[in-house]
């Protein structure tokens, strides 16, 4: 069974977007950073995200920019597999996306059951917040960026189901990024 892991950058004071989405900010680059960034990319996970996210990635990946800057990422995240959940986005065109419109969890737990690998969700924090209050994330890979954002967007607004999670493992970076993975106790 596939399991769900959510990989999103915060801020020092908890956001994972500015008031307006900007996510800008996270991108404190360094060469350990870039080589733990582009480890990660070469997995073979789906790619989850909801519209605003997946938008935003589609609007940049493809791109020539993209394929300058970050070869290898750029590479990885054009060829996976990718699922953007929308009820109002009328097609997904970015390379090998699925687009779901029904509803997000049970969604979810229907890709959980099918065989594939396993699943991905970076940045879509609405989506983090009603997987997160349904129970179906399975670990979550939170890396704090020494930034204070004053304001912004949580990836758990909204949770009430509170999740008793433990601590797996941590690695700071040196520009400053502190990674933080934990797992639900079940």
């Amino acid at each position: 069974m596939p399991t769900l892991i959510v990989f999103n950058m915060v801020s020092l004071d908890g956001y994972f977007a500015d008031l307006n989405g900007d996510m800008s900010w996270a991108h404190r680059q360094d060469p350990e950073w870039n080589t733990f960034v582009a480890g990660n990319a070469s997995g073979d996970s789906r790619l989850l995200f909801g519209r605003t996210t997946y938008e935003m990635m589609a609007s940049f990946w493809p791109t020539p920019q993209a394929l300058t800057v970050m070869p290898g990422v750029a590479e990885r995240m054009n060829s996976l597999p990718k699922v953007v959940f929308s009820r109002s986005l009328k097609k997904a065109t970015w390379n090998n996306t699925r687009l779901l419109k029904g509803e997000l969890a049970d969604e979810v737990r229907r890709l959980k059951r099918e065989p594939g690998p396993d699943m991905a969700i970076m940045g879509s924090g609405t989506i983090v917040a009603q997987l997160t209050q349904e129970g179906l994330i399975d670990e979550y890979q939170v890396v704090v960026s020494p930034t204070v954002l004053g304001s912004g967007k949580s990836m758990f607004a909204g949770v009430t189901r509170r999740p008793h999670l433990k601590q797996t493992r941590t690695r700071t970076f040196g520009n400053g990024n502190v990674l933080l993975c934990y797992e639900p106790v079940v």
